[in-house]
């Protein structure tokens, strides 16, 4: 049976008690499921909170970014040795890292390293811009980004790696991004874990999509085929449509 995650992305919102009350409504409304994990991805500030309160069995934790060393003196960084056992997932290679931080495919290659060293899962981001899509580049640049981040990654290292396919250009533009689209660009992503690391170890990597996802437009990108679960952002924010998210996702494990 099709397994799904669904992962929502706090972004810089809801301060410790604000993340609290938000878990607590979360929990009042969604049901636990063999076949669909929710992740709740808050800012470091609140995963202390948020950790203490979650039921396992209804909703796991992630993190939204890591250093690439696990100490030293990096002023304001947050490493995965101080994750563990605050979160079991951690985002690496979010768009808005790569576009406000200037993040580079090399960078997130060793935070990729330093997130499986740690025992954390990562949630590989990968997209296109708005340019890219334009130019007619988009499979051209999430291959690259493929190809760039799992450079130090093994076939071994694939068991808890989770890849977000996020086009840029249909994230709070008024562009929207349709399964006609996505489809193909998954595919692409799927036969380019395959030549990398075989198929037998690639086979269990989930590919989720996310961009500009709400309770409306969620079940017709969880329907694909190649589709695995869904990176939410915005709508994560409100706990009665992330719950509908994670509803449409188990409807359809059932």
């Amino acid at each position: 049976m099709k397994h799904y995650t669904i992962v929502g992305n706090w972004k810089m919102h809801q301060t410790p008690q604000q993340a609290a009350t938000l878990i607590d409504r979360l929990q009042g409304t969604v049901k636990p499921h063999t076949h669909v994990t929710s992740v709740v991805c808050p800012p470091f500030v609140d995963l202390a909170a948020v950790h203490a309160q979650v039921q396992p069995d209804v909703l796991s934790v992630g993190a939204q970014n890591l250093h690439d060393e696990d100490e030293g003196a990096f002023t304001g960084e947050v490493s995965g040795p101080m994750l563990k056992g605050l979160a079991e997932y951690v985002l690496v290679g979010h768009s808005e890292r790569r576009r406000y931080f200037h993040e580079t495919d090399r960078l997130i290659a060793k935070k990729l390293a330093a997130a499986i060293r740690n025992g954390l899962k990562p949630i590989l981001c990968i997209g296109e811009n708005l340019s890219d899509r334009h130019d007619g580049h988009s499979k051209r640049v999430v291959v690259d980004q493929l190809h760039g981040a799992l450079h130090h990654m093994s076939a071994d290292d694939l068991g808890g790696l989770v890849i977000a396919y996020e086009p840029v250009w249909a994230i709070g533009t008024g562009e929207f991004a349709t399964p006609s689209h996505v489809e193909p660009i998954v595919s692409v992503i799927r036969l380019t874990l395959d030549e990398l690391f075989g198929r037998p170890a690639s086979s269990g990597t989930e590919v989720l999509y996310g961009g500009s996802v709400d309770a409306n437009n969620a079940r017709s990108f969880l329907e694909m085929e190649h589709v695995n679960g869904l990176l939410v952002g915005g709508a994560s924010l409100n706990y009665q449509s992330f719950s509908a998210i994670i509803a449409a996702a188990q409807s359809l494990a059932e």
